[in-house]
């Protein structure tokens, strides 16, 4: 098998093409005078009769589907605003142009059409023909149009079919896009300053995560792509820059599921001079205003749940979702106590947990986590898990960090930032001992960070949010790959069928 029979080119109309250029149709041509939009026209001409309207309308777009009637031709022609009809008469386009139409142009093919409006007796707002020119030949069938293109698999792998094929996934891109540019003017208009930080680092850090390895050849470095923009950004703080943000393209090297893509998009935001509370405010201010955007309301709808995104949300220590949803006191028992009590429940990590903290984070993870379906903060978390965040004014091992959950899901992670350049200094080489001993998540030490740090960084709060998971609730989707263009997956070689793990999807 060759890389050619990966391709679903159509030998039937890859002779249409050789017959077009024989009878001197330029197939392809370089471009088109449209001048109307489809929801242009269907907003012009929403109140047009019968008769046909006096001006003419100039419009392109790939035909859909094909009705030949005898002497006459309806057709679907779609673009990116939606759809409507085309109504094509021998009688007005001639013999020879109407039976170019009727051999050549299939379902796929992009057209540009020039003709006047009117209403069918159906009802339907319908352009009437006058001339038509070819604009792209396509040579790979779409699929049957009854049914459309319903295999995820295939619609995650040829986005561009899915695209072509279901307005939904127009549609939920469509927001996508607009959720990303809400929330930048929302930052915009409280004054952050948007910057790009390096995507190829020559430490990680920023979060415990396992890093993706290149190397730069003229270098003669190994590089690693971010796991996090964070501490990139935090330079930015000690430099006099008060109020940054970054929409930032992040990679870690983890699993794909439902909720998780190796390539994710985070909005990452530094104010100096706030703490965690008043990043949990800014989150909440974020959230809602977009929900009220976008969906029109603060209560959405997902997964079967109403989500309710009104201020002010549910906060909870870690200790106390602990306490509510586990049934002990971490701090009020002995570590052999609570190993036992891991063990008991098949708590996973607790064989080598050493430490309160670790099993704080633990039981959490495994007992709090799925309750969490209203908006709700889960704050203070132990300092072993928080290495770039600052100690706890008032409680011992604990850290001023908290984490958004909506739906189940992790929304977004925000500290009181550690500006201590000593207690950095500290916390970054536990970590690295972490990972010269096999803690493949464990942070690298960034010396010159620390370097920055010791410059002087006023006190700062931050917080990063997932912008995938923010669609995801927003557009009601289930997966991650339903709201991103071109999701990971295994690569397929002829001869294999590319399945994915089973938790990825297989029909709709």
């Amino acid at each position: 098998m060759t890389d050619t029979d990966q391709l679903c080119f159509d030998t039937t109309k890859i002779d249409k093409i050789q017959e077009l250029r024989e009878r001197g149709v330029t197939v392809y041509p370089y471009t088109f005078e449209r001048k109307d939009t489809v929801e242009e026209i269907r907003e012009r001409f929403s109140a047009i009769g019968h008769e046909k309207s006096e001006e003419e309308v100039s419009t392109a777009g790939r035909i859909y589907i094909v009705r030949q009637h005898g002497k006459t031709i309806f057709a679907d022609l779609g673009d990116s605003c939606g759809r409507i009809q085309l109504y094509l008469r021998k009688n007005d386009l001639g013999e020879e142009q109407f039976d170019l139409f009727r051999q050549y142009v299939d379902a796929g093919d992009i057209i540009g059409v020039v003709g006047h409006v009117f209403r069918t007796k159906m009802g339907e707002i319908t352009i009437w023909v006058d001339r038509f020119e070819l604009l792209t030949k396509s040579v790979c069938p779409l699929p049957e149009k009854f049914h459309g293109l319903k295999n995820v698999e295939t619609r995650y792998r040829q986005r561009y079919l899915d695209l072509i094929m279901n307005d939904e996934s127009r549609e939920t891109f469509r927001a996508r896009s607009r959720i990303i540019s809400l929330l930048r003017q929302f930052l915009f208009d409280r004054e952050f300053l948007e910057f790009e930080t390096p995507t190829l680092q020559p430490i990680y850090g920023g979060a415990n995560a396992r890093p993706f390895t290149t190397y730069h050849n003229a270098l003669d470095q190994k590089l690693y792509l971010r796991i996090a923009p964070e501490l990139y950004l935090k330079r930015l703080i000690v430099g006099g820059f008060d109020k940054v943000f970054e929409i930032a393209k992040n990679f870690r090297n983890e699993d794909i599921d439902t909720n998780h893509n190796p390539e994710f998009s985070m909005v990452e935001i530094y104010e100096a001079y706030r703490d965690y509370n008043d990043m949990m405010g800014l989150t909440e201010e974020i959230f809602a205003h977009l929900a009220e955007k976008v969906c029109g309301k603060t209560t959405i709808s997902y997964a079967g749940q109403d989500l309710d995104f009104a201020r002010p949300w549910r906060r909870l220590s870690m200790e106390e979702a602990v306490r509510e949803y586990a049934g002990i006191d971490v701090r009020a028992m002995s570590l052999e106590e609570l190993r036992a009590f891991g063990l008991e429940y098949c708590v996973e990590g607790c064989e080598s947990a050493t430490t309160r903290g670790e099993y704080l984070v633990l039981f959490f993870e495994h007992f709090g986590e799925e309750h969490l379906i209203q908006p709700t903060f889960i704050y203070d978390f132990p300092v072993e898990n928080s290495p770039l965040a600052k100690k706890h004014r008032a409680k011992e091992g604990l850290t001023e960090r908290f984490e958004l959950f909506i739906a189940g899901m992790e929304m977004a992670n925000g500290f009181s930032e550690l500006n201590d350049p000593l207690d950095q200094k500290a916390r970054l080489e536990l970590q690295d001992a972490k990972r010269r001993k096999g803690d493949l998540e464990a942070q690298m030490i960034d010396y010159d960070f620390i370097n920055a740090l010791g410059y002087g960084m006023p006190p700062t709060g931050g917080v990063g949010i997932g912008i995938d998971r923010l669609v995801m609730l927003l557009t009601g989707k289930d997966s991650i790959k339903e709201v991103l263009l071109f999701p990971q997956m295994r690569t397929v070689l002829p001869g294999q069928n590319g399945s994915e793990p089973e938790q990825d999807g297989g029909e709709e």
